[in-house]
């Protein structure tokens, strides 16, 4: 009896899971169908129309290639980069040496335009990736803003009453009541020039006049985070609320202080809520154009805002699709390596 109780024991577990019949798959079939019909086959479609090309009239024209991704990483003119722009500058560096003034010297002024060309084509050579850096900026400047002010929130939250977790809750969940687009015209309203913003720091004299806050930088961040700051609490929160008080008392018995059993004992068992809550975060924040474009005036434009208008004003399809499958591309590596970091 005791050999069949330590063989079972020393049995692999994964032998004794139940393998899904056909109920199983019966309630799975509308999720299943679901992602079939508005996950994967569009993207397949968005993979598909990337290495097509549009004709005079910017309709889709199935010839496969790869000139969309070429002209978004502009190939051709990285190749020549190391050949174009130092001749460039050797140039116009020589003729500056060599003469005392710059006036009156119609050579030297080619010289100089040629920099400037050089300059030029670095700059429209890595356009796409810079667009593609400020989104990322953005993304990455939100997730530790929401990071910072949605985990302190979602503690207090997980640790407080019952009763006083539903309230808070509530207060959390209220801005999903109504639309993203009613919330952020409530903020173009609130920062432009004659919006409570400004009226309020003219009125204590904190500023001699309105300043310009809406159409910035600032606006556009701080509408991310406004709209995004729930998906980071709600993750957090439930890994806070699942977790065992004895092991941070157990922290404090074995002579932890508060800094140690924090940042040892509560951030490890909390981490599958922030990394769920980054994700959450981040990944949205660099595809989101509408707040970007509407707060912040899309100036700078980024990488949501260029897929849009090429689907648009642009009628450029094919290179709106490149460019989202090269944003796909980014997603699935952030994904894979945060699963790794996991693992790990």
């Amino acid at each position: 009896m005791a050999g069949v109780v330590a063989g079972a024991a020393a049995a692999d577990p994964s032998s004794f899971k139940r393998k899904p019949g056909l109920m199983a798959w019966l309630v799975l079939l509308p999720l299943l169908v679901w992602l079939v019909l508005f996950v994967v086959v569009p993207t397949v479609m968005l993979v598909g129309v990337s290495f097509s090309e549009r004709d005079a009239l910017g309709r889709v024209v199935w010839n496969f290639n790869t000139e969309n991704y070429l002209r978004a990483l502009d190939w051709d003119t990285l190749k020549a980069l190391p050949q174009l722009l130092p001749q460039n500058l050797s140039e116009g560096t020589d003729a500056i040496l060599k003469q005392d003034g710059v006036s009156g010297d119609p050579s030297l002024t080619q010289r100089l335009r040629g920099i400037g060309a050089g300059i030029a084509t670095t700059f429209n050579a890595f356009v796409w990736f810079r667009i593609l850096l400020i989104s990322i900026w953005y993304a990455l400047l939100t997730t530790i803003i929401c990071m910072v002010i949605g985990y302190p929130v979602a503690y207090f939250i997980g640790r407080s009453s019952e009763r006083m977790r539903i309230i808070l809750m509530t207060l959390v969940m209220i801005p999903f009541w109504t639309s993203f687009l009613i919330r952020t015209y409530a903020w173009i309203t609130i920062l432009s020039k004659d919006g409570l913003v400004n009226s309020f720091l003219v009125a204590a004299q904190i500023i001699p006049e309105p300043m310009t806050i809406l159409y910035t930088p600032f606006a556009s961040v701080l509408g991310l985070v406004y709209n995004y700051l729930p998906f980071m609490i709600l993750p957090i929160y439930t890994s806070v609320e699942r977790l065992d008080n004895a092991m941070v008392e157990a922290a404090y018995d074995l002579g932890a202080g508060p800094v140690r059993a924090f940042s040892q004992v509560i951030i490890p068992l909390t981490r599958p809520g922030i990394v769920a809550g980054i994700l959450l975060v981040f990944v949205p924040s660099i595809a989101m154009f509408a707040i970007t474009n509407l707060m912040g005036g899309g100036n700078p434009p980024t990488i949501g805002e260029v897929i849009y208008k090429q689907f648009t004003s642009g009628r450029n399809q094919p290179f709106g699709a490149a460019l989202g499958t090269l944003l796909l591309v980014t997603f699935i590596i952030s994904l894979w390596l945060t699963r790794k970091q996991r693992e790990e």
